[in-house]
């Protein structure tokens, strides 16, 4: 499962999910490899959008996803669980975004009576 996000600015530059950096700039930014982000992208941890010319791009959003892993892994953790927790730390987080949300009360169903 490839995380992403759903926020949707209005420009691409202030888009956290814009693919504004190449593969290596991003290993570069993170401290590490390509071989480590490509190894990201095969336990479906992230998955970069491609260039026309069918190189790997990928967003801020990523980026934090990828560097998180990078944090796992550093401490020991295997490739596979890392990009497993970081999958449930993302998950988390946005179920805990959707409950802090107002809610707005379910319509009456057409059994019930004003």
């Amino acid at each position: 499962m490839a995380l992403e996000s759903t926020r949707k600015p209005a420009h691409g530059l202030d888009d956290d999910d814009y693919p504004a950096y190449t593969m290596g700039r991003a290993a570069e930014m993170l401290g590490t490899t390509p071989a480590f982000l490509r190894a990201l992208g095969e336990a479906r941890l992230i998955t970069p959008l491609r260039s026309e010319g069918g190189h790997r791009r990928y967003s801020r959003y990523q980026l934090r996803i990828a560097a998180r892993g990078r944090e796992l892994v550093d401490q020991g953790t295997a490739i596979d669980a890392a990009c497993r927790i970081v999958i449930l730390e993302d998950q988390l987080a946005e179920a805990q975004r959707l409950n802090q949300q107002p809610r707005r009360p379910a319509p009456p169903s057409p059994t019930e009576t004003p």
